[in-house]
Formats: structure tokens, C-alpha cells, sequence
């Protein structure tokens, strides 16, 4: 028995993974994986029996995992940044959710037959997206940077926003199970947010001010930040029943816009954290559905998809969007990419779990109804936005333009030479005297570690298709190269040598499979550049033609110049490379640094 325990978990261990790895490969949201691994594994070859493997532990591991879940959500939330977002952003969050939230309780009312309550709080739970599903999808469909802008910010922010409304609406419910009368509704209901937000804010600053004074090691950060979550989690629902999920949504948000407290690497370890909570909780989640559940609401469950598609998403974006710049278009894309994610299916399930023990039998039902709702939305929407994005016009073209990892005097030299050839660059640095350089110079920065896990949400890479490493510092280049190589392939990926490794020995060389190609030669370096540009170097274009052929050229400046890219017969974008087979042609334009004193 023991034996089959251990199998079962690191099965489930092992098929998360696997489907996170999947969902990566095939730029697609790894809830659908999940889901569809449970289901699987669950009703229809009967592997695994969550009841039967966890037992008594199945709700509090739950519960605690959907605590987390929350909490890592909520810490994204920084209320200086909502102010910061365009109207339609905050509209969609506001009167657009409050749309989605009532059509969408109507419709599970009046087709599923849930009561009112129940009906409500299914409707709260499905006016989250999340970025988690959102952010794949806009990678395939690639909408231009308005459309991704607004479909990535609504995800970011609702996450949060729509579960803290979620957790409300089933604390009313609760409440209103306690007593007739109104005043003991209210009061009950009045516990609970009091409690819970109370809770919340206490453990946040607590918190807060342990990182601010340095009470503990660097070390215990991470493990503590988790510790209070699942204490105030407990302690809030012991003071009153049913507030800890409200309690750990605002400890998230309170922390998160807490002043001169960096929480960085406390996010960094619950993002990694719920990946793993996730992978594991939504196959047990899927694997305890009977597919007789699905039967029960029928075809209804369909009418409840295809009101909240067609009927309460576009009315909420027309809506939302009432006085704005967005084209009609625009609009329509935006009304059709609007897929269910992981904060959806969590708190469903969870609140599916407390609610079947409160005396409501059609509770069981909201699991697979949101499962119907996650999987139609991911599926249908991942199929056609695409082939849609592109009847409407509002599909970026191939991205053509380059991601540049340093803002240093190289890094901008040659951002500025390929922005001023019509190509899009974005440079990013963590150094601010280099990035307000860049930004005097006129090209797009990010300020920040392009491998954080804040660039990973607001770091814009619509239109980028390629990626240069120039910092000048190997560790951070190869660590770029590894982060984005999903994102622009391992074809587009170039670094510059460093000054040291050109020194330094064998044996502490990083491995060239873990580098992109050698920028513009073998013996090239991030140093000697920067002492040409220093000496009076210029960047000079070069037009080749049957009279004047790259041999031609090389001959006539020799070790004057050094070649940085060309521009083809075709306007594309080509990257001279150590050990490169470039052939340039009669017509081709030849950018070079040139050192001081040379003319072309």
C-alpha cells in the first residue's frame, strides 16, 4: 500500500512536469495539459483515485495549495500601476468584470439551474483570465502591441482583483447559511471580511517589516514568506470560518505595495512554487470528476460557454472600450481571446469542496462547468485567434526586430545603427545610467534584469524576432540566451565575446551549446569594440553592387572595419557570426564600424 502511495505521488509529480514541458514546446497554456492528463488518469482509465491517495488530507492540501496560489497572484498586483493603465484596461476590470460577472451568473441560473448564490459565485469565478493562459496565446497570435498591451494588463490584473471578488461572494454565501434574519447576515459576512482583511494586513506588515530590517537571513526569506501564509491562512479561518483565502489575497496585496520592501525573490520562489502546486492540484482536481458529472449538465454547459464568448465578452470589451482610439477590429479581436485560466479552476474547486459539506448538492457541478468553460475557451480561442487576428488586419508581420541584452556603449551604437535602418530594437539594462544613455539617444529601453520575473510580465516583445547579448558580462549574456531562446528560437540568438573570455582558460569557459552564435568574428570582443567607439569609431553603410562586391570591400578597408550586420536584397536583417556562411550580393547594404580616419 505504501508502495502504491509513493508511485502515485511522484506519478503525479513526474506527469506535471511533463506537461508544463509540453505546453512550453507547444506554446500553449499548461492548464489544458493538466486538465486533460487528470481526466486521463482519473473517471476514464481509473489510475488514480485522489479520494482513495489523500483521504482525509485531500481538502486541507487543497486548501493550502489554492492559498498559495492566491497569494502568489495577489503580489503581482501593485496599485500604482492600475493608475498607470489606459482607460480601457481599467474599464475592463471594472464595469467590463461586473458585465461578464452577472451575464455569466444568469445564464449558469437559468440553463444549469444552480441557485441564485451559487450562481453568482460561479460567475465571479469566471471573470478571471490570468496571464498564464493569456501570455502563450499572444505569443501565437502575435496582435499588434495595442491589443497585446490591453489583453496582457486585464490578465495581470484581474487575476488578483477577480479572485479577492470570488472569495467575497462565497463568504456571502456562507454567511447567508447562518441565520435568516438580515442583520445576521450582515454580521457574519461582516466577520469574515473584518477578519480576514485584518489577518491579512497584520501578517503582511509583520512581514514587511522583518525584510525591511534584515531580522532574518536572506536564506529563510522564501520559507518564511510560505510559513505565514499557510498561518495566517489557519488563523484567519479559525477567528472566522471560512476567511482565510480573503485573508491571504490582501496579506499578497498589501505586501506588494508595501514601501522600500522588496518582495523580488519571495515572488520569484512562489511563482516557481505554484508551478508546482498547479501541475500537481489540476490533475488531482480533473482525476476526481465522474464524467456522469458531465452528463448531468448536459448541453447546457455548452450554452453557458458559448453565452460567456459571445454574448458577455464583447459586451463588456464594446462597452469597456466606449470613447477609446481602439479600431472596430481591435475591438473584435479583443471579444474573442478571453481564455479561462488557472485561478478559475482553483478557487472552483475549492469552494466546489466547502459548499458540497454546507448542504449544496449542485456545488459538485461547478468543477466540470468550469472545466467545460476553461477547456472550450483555451482550445477554441487557441485554434482561430490566430487565423483571426489575420482577417482583421491586426496581426503584427514576422517580427523583424531585436531584443539587445545591455545598454552599454556598444549595445547602443548598434541599436541606434539597426533602429535607424527601420528595424525595432528594445534594449534592456539594469544599469539606470545606461538605460537614460539609451533613452537621450531615442531607443526603446527596459530598465531591469531581462531574466526577472517582472520582465517576464512587462518586458514587450511583440515585433521582436531576434536577440543580441552585448552587457559585456558573460554570466547575464548566456543567461539571456538560455531564457529567450523559447521565445525567438535558437536561430535568432547571438552574443558577444567578452574581453575575458577571450583569457580566460578551458575550463572555465561556458559551453558554446548554452551561447548563441559569436557576434561579428572569432576574435571579436565586447572590450575591443568599445575601445574603437572610444577612439572615434563611426558606423558607416556600405551599398554593394556588381562593380563593388564584398570582396571589393574587405579588400579596400582590411582591418579598418568590422562588419556588424547587412541588409539583404529582401530587407531582412543578417547578423555577421564567427564561422559564418553570409554571402553578401550585388544590392545588399554593408553596416560596418569603421575606425577613425577611413572614409567609405
Amino acid at each position: 500500500m505504501n508502495s502504491q502511495i509513493l508511485v502515485s505521488l511522484v506519478a503525479i509529480g513526474v506527469l506535471g512536469i511533463a506537461c508544463q514541458w509540453l505546453a512550453w514546446w507547444a506554446r500553449l497554456p499548461a492548464i489544458l495539459f493538466l486538465l486533460i492528463t487528470g481526466l486521463i488518469t482519473g473517471p476514464l482509465t481509473g489510475l488514480l483515485d485522489p479520494d482513495t491517495l489523500l483521504g482525509d488530507l485531500l481538502f486541507p492540501v487543497v486548501s493550502l495549495s489554492v492559498a498559495v496560489i492566491l497569494f502568489e497572484g495577489s503580489l503581482t498586483l501593485k496599485l500604482e500601476e492600475i493608475k498607470g493603465l489606459g482607460s480601457v484596461v481599467r474599464n475592463l476590470i471594472t464595469a467590463g468584470a461586473l458585465i461578464t460577472w452577472l451575464i455569466t451568473a444568469l445564464a449558469t441560473h437559468y440553463l444549469i439551474g444552480f441557485p441564485p448564490g451559487l450562481a453568482a459565485l460561479f460567475g465571479a469565478v469566471m471573470i478571471v483570465t490570468g496571464p498564464t493562459v493569456i501570455v502563450p496565446m499572444l505569443r501565437t497570435v502575435r496582435p499588434n502591441a495595442t491589443i497585446n498591451n490591453i489583453l496582457r494588463w486585464e490578465g495581470i490584473v484581474i487575476d488578483p482583483l477577480g479572485a479577492l471578488l470570488a472569495v467575497l461572494v462565497f463568504d456571502f454565501i456562507i454567511s447567508s447559511q447562518d441565520g435568516n434574519a438580515y442583520q445576521t447576515v450582515a454580521y457574519v459576512f461582516g466577520k469574515i471580511v473584518i477578519t480576514g482583511c485584518l489577518a491579512g494586513f497584520v501578517f503582511a506588515h509583520f512581514m514587511g517589516f522583518i525584510l525591511r530590517r534584515h531580522l532574518a537571513p536572506e536564506y529563510l526569506h522564501n520559507i518564511l514568506a510560505l510559513i505565514l501564509v499557510f498561518a495566517v491562512y489557519t488563523l484567519s479561518d479559525l477567528f472566522a470560518h471560512e476567511s482565510g483565502l480573503l485573508a491571504v489575497t490582501v496579506m499578497g496585496m498589501t505586501l506588494a505595495n508595501m514601501e522600500d520592501t522588496d518582495i523580488e525573490d519571495i515572488l520569484d520562489f512562489k511563482e516557481s512554487l505554484s508551478v508546482l502546486l498547479i501541475s500537481g492540484l489540476f490533475i488531482i482536481l480533473a482525476a476526481r470528476i465522474d464524467f456522469y458529472q458531465f452528463t448531468q449538465i448536459g448541453w447546457q454547459a455548452l450554452g453557458v460557454l458559448a453565452i460567456l464568448m459571445l454574448v458577455a465578452r464583447p459586451l463588456s470589451v464594446f462597452i469597456s472600450s466606449l470613447g477609446s482610439d481602439l479600431k472596430f477590429n481591435e475591438k473584435l479581436l479583443i471579444s474573442w481571446i478571453g481564455p479561462r485560466g488557472i485561478v478559475a479552476a482553483a478557487v472552483a474547486s475549492i469552494f466546489a469542496l466547502r459548499l458540497e459539506t454546507r448542504g449544496y448538492p449542485e456545488a459538485v457541478l461547478m468543477v466540470p462547468l468550469a472545466f467545460i468553460v476553461i477547456i472550450g475557451t483555451v482550445v477554441i480561442q487557441s485554434a482561430t485567434s490566430k487565423s483571426l487576428a489575420k482577417w482583421l488586419r491586426v496581426r503584427e508581420p514576422p517580427p523583424t526586430g531585436v531584443l539587445i541584452i545591455g545598454a552599454g556603449i556598444v549595445a547602443r551604437t548598434i541599436g541606434k545603427a539597426i533602429q535607424d535602418n527601420g528595424f525595432n530594437v528594445m534594449l534592456t539594462d539594469s544599469n539606470w545610467e545606461n538605460t537614460r544613455t539609451a533613452r537621450m539617444n531615442g531607443l526603446p529601453t527596459y530598465y531591469g534584469n531581462p531574466i526577472s520575473d517582472h520582465a517576464e510580465r512587462h518586458l514587450e516583445l511583440v515585433g521582436l524576432g531576434k536577440m543580441l547579448a552585448m552587457s559585456g558580462r558573460e554570466n547575464m549574456d548566456t543567461l539571456a540566451n538560455l531564457r529567450f531562446k523559447s521565445d525567438f528560437g535558437e536561430n535568432n540568438m547571438y552574443q558577444l565575446k567578452t574581453t575575458r573570455e577571450k583569457r580566460v582558460s578551458e575550463l572555465h569557459r561556458i559551453s558554446t551549446r548554452h551561447r548563441g552564435y559569436q557576434l561579428f568574428g572569432k576574435e571579436i570582443t565586447h572590450g575591443e569594440l568599445a575601445n574603437w567607439l572610444r577612439e572615434g569609431a563611426e558606423i558607416k553603410s556600405t551599398q554593394l553592387s556588381d562593380e563593388f562586391d564584398f570582396e571589393s570591400y574587405q579588400l579596400k578597408y582590411r582591418k579598418n572595419s568590422i562588419p556588424l550586420f547587412a541588409i539583404d536584397n529582401k530587407e531582412k536583417l543578417q547578423f555577421f557570426v564567427a564561422e559564418g556562411k553570409m554571402e553578401p550580393e550585388s544590392g545588399w547594404k554593408i553596416i560596418s564600424l569603421i575606425k577613425a580616419g577611413s572614409k567609405v
